[in-house]
């Protein structure tokens, strides 16, 4: 299929194949136990409409949104985007885009119900029909954006390069990605991309992974972590037959624009120590999967790494010692003790 034709199979698909999540054929999108339990007091708060005709494959929504702009791509129905305005506050804005206008059509009816259950005087968000790989035709403006999430979408496009491009112009700098989404173990062959169910599932447009990390360098993004990542069993045994060797995976990824990140975790003697203070995680607070700060346990940690806990919107919730004045190599992953006495984190 065609750039062209990938767009139309998939508008038909989600805006009037599917009928609710239920009828979809893989458990790509993941069970409600995936869920935060914070984010789930919020989901019971919203609509039974938006939650029943959303089709997503994880948590994408990351700490510390107040008064924040977030941009949610391939919004669908508006159960992130209404998560997510809960969170921003009436001093934030949530921004949904989507290429499905059935999928639209109910976001929008939703939005001064939702306005009202959480006790806004006026709406925080705002929907747009667009795509996602041309967000400058629907006015989002260079580095205007906060915080990026995207909930099993990004898969779906035709033109993923597009879309991580249009990503990183429109995020500010230190700001955020963090996305769920749908990866493969090995290239997916075209065969199975030119299959418009297996498309719809959000599993023949599924990147390969070290593709995926191809396109962030040539973005200037030279480090993205991994938050969480599980494997998506097939339904049938028709399906497996026909995705024959590839592993799929649902994980959430974060990645932020900064300039100071290098292509390798490199060691310049710093130490990072979270200080509790990220509401809903006072005890500890996860980076990514194998980065776990203890409230009040100084860690050390890699160039990078301190970078993203120092220039982005988390730095007043860290104290990070040291800079890049001197450098001792490449960061050793092995536990290696620090004099503070902690451990040294895999990057």
């Amino acid at each position: 299929m065609d750039q062209s034709t990938t767009l139309e199979s998939v508008k038909d698909y989600y805006g009037k194949q599917l009928s609710s999540s239920e009828d979809l054929k893989t458990n790509a999108c993941c069970p409600i136990d995936a869920i935060p339990p914070e984010h789930r007091r919020i989901l019971e708060m919203i609509d039974e409409e938006i939650l029943a005709r959303f089709y997503g494959c994880g948590s994408p929504i990351p700490p510390l949104l107040d008064g924040k702009v977030v941009l949610d791509l391939g919004c669908g129905t508006g159960r992130d985007v209404y998560m997510a305005s809960y969170l921003v506050g009436e001093k934030g804005l949530v921004i949904g885009v989507d290429m499905t206008e059935e999928q639209l059509a109910v976001a929008k009816e939703h939005m001064h119900s939702q306005t009202g259950k959480f006790g806004f005087a006026t709406p925080n968000v705002e929907f747009y029909h667009g795509y996602i790989e041309d967000l400058n035709t629907i006015g989002i403006a260079d580095n205007s954006i906060d915080v990026v999430i995207s909930n099993c979408v990004i898969n779906l496009s035709p033109n993923k390069e597009a879309v991580f491009a249009e990503i990183f112009r429109v995020l500010k700098p230190g700001g955020e990605l963090y996305f769920s989404d749908v990866f493969a173990s090995r290239r997916v062959p075209q065969r199975l991309k030119d299959d418009p169910e297996l498309y719809g599932e959000c599993l023949s447009g599924a990147l390969y992974a070290e593709d995926f990390r191809r396109i962030m360098q040539g973005l200037g993004c030279l480090d993205h972590r991994i938050v969480k990542k599980s494997k998506i069993e097939m339904q049938t045994d028709e399906l497996t037959q026909r995705v024959g060797n590839i592993q799929f995976y649902s994980v959430t990824v974060r990645a932020f624009k900064l300039e100071s990140l290098e292509d390798i975790c490199e060691d310049y003697g710093q130490v990072a120590t979270y200080l509790g203070t990220i509401p809903d995680s006072p005890d500890q607070f996860q980076l990514d999967d194998h980065h776990i700060f203890e409230a009040g346990k100084p860690m050390l940690v890699c160039g990078n790494t301190a970078a993203m806990v120092a220039e982005t919107r988390f730095a007043e919730h860290f104290r990070v010692d040291g800079d890049h004045s001197k450098h001792f190599g490449p960061f050793d992953c092995s536990d290696a003790e620090a004099d503070t006495g902690s451990i040294a984190a895999c990057c």
